[in-house]
């Protein structure tokens, strides 16, 4: 009997989590159908259907599905109904992964892997992507700097590190570019043997 129930427990938590999580989609694809319908396929997609979907969706309170559909339909409002209107937020990822080495007694011991991106204003994404390099080394240097400090040690995935950590690389950032960084964001990040 022990046996049988060692095996059925996990299948029944399993079959749980995926009933769960399937009624918890769906609740929010219900919840929220102005978003549901302002999402298209593709740049195409949007375009084609013109801005009456991003106007729905802005009058709905949602956001539109993605920044060139915010630029659109900016556009075609004239900035908007609202002159206080809040520019919409872009995302720069860089295009290549950060490697850093962990050092230790003068051998790397392993290879911190992280991809970042960088949390501005749609506007400023264009210049930020002519200063990526510029902004890459200002990230490498705290990367390093908190890598040589032992901020890769232990459990570098808990949130009490890495919570600092961000606001490091956001202040990084910022000294090294007269563009709005609102976060950096670590979408990635793992310990590779070296």
């Amino acid at each position: 009997m022990k046996k049988i129930l060692g095996l059925l427990v996990p299948v029944i938590a399993l079959v749980g989590g995926v009933a769960a999580g399937e009624m918890l989609r769906l609740d929010a694809g219900a919840a929220d159908p102005a978003t549901a319908q302002a999402q298209p396929s593709d740049h195409g997609a949007a375009e084609a259907e013109g801005h009456g979907t991003d106007e729905a969706a802005a009058h709905a309170g949602a956001e539109p599905a993605d920044d060139h559909g915010k630029a659109q339909a900016a556009s075609d409002h004239g900035g908007g109904h609202d002159s206080a209107a809040v520019p919409a937020d872009g995302w720069f990822t860089f295009p290549s992964q950060f490697f850093v080495p962990l050092m230790r007694n003068g051998d790397m011991g392993a290879v911190m892997i992280l991809t970042l991106t960088i949390e501005t204003p749609g506007a400023d994404l264009a210049a930020m992507e002519q200063q990526e390099h510029r902004l890459r080394d200002a990230l490498l240097r705290e990367l390093l700097i908190h890598a040589n400090t032992g901020g890769f040690d232990g459990n570098f995935t808990s949130e009490a590190r890495l919570a600092p950590l961000r606001e490091r690389l956001r202040k990084a950032a910022q000294a090294s570019t007269d563009l709005t960084v609102k976060a950096v964001l670590i979408e990635d990040i793992a310990r590779q043997a070296g």
